[in-house]
């Protein structure tokens, strides 16, 4: 069965750094609360806001050891007025048995906002 699995998380600055860190904490947890193995991705796709443009988020999966060939692309976020600034969201689209609801997303930082219901922080 195919899942997707969300995730979001926001930077403080706009920084390559600050980036990849939130990043690969984020992609972290999303893989080891749903014991995601890089074999079962169909792909990932990441959105930021415009105010998160000094690197690809995207680039933090590349340093998951054996997660190099999973597919992952970033793109633009819509510029929606009061969205949630320097925020990156990642969805994850996997092969699994486990029921919709036993998904476990992962919303860290101030990305909480946007969905306390299934936060985990």
């Amino acid at each position: 069965m195919i899942r997707g699995v969300r995730g979001a998380t926001t930077v403080e600055k706009n920084n390559s750094e600050e980036i990849l860190d939130a990043t690969k904490q984020l992609l972290k947890q999303m893989i080891e609360l749903n014991n995601i193995k890089p074999y079962d991705v169909a792909q990932i796709l990441v959105s930021a806001t415009s105010d998160v443009n000094s690197t690809f988020p995207a680039k933090a999966l590349r340093s998951f050891d054996g997660w190099q060939y999973v597919p992952i692309m970033c793109m633009k976020e819509m510029d929606v007025p009061d969205g949630l600034a320097r925020c990156i969201r990642v969805m994850m689209t996997i092969n699994t048995d486990i029921d919709q609801k036993e998904i476990q997303h992962v919303y860290l930082k101030g990305a909480v906002l946007l969905r306390p219901d299934l936060s985990h922080s």
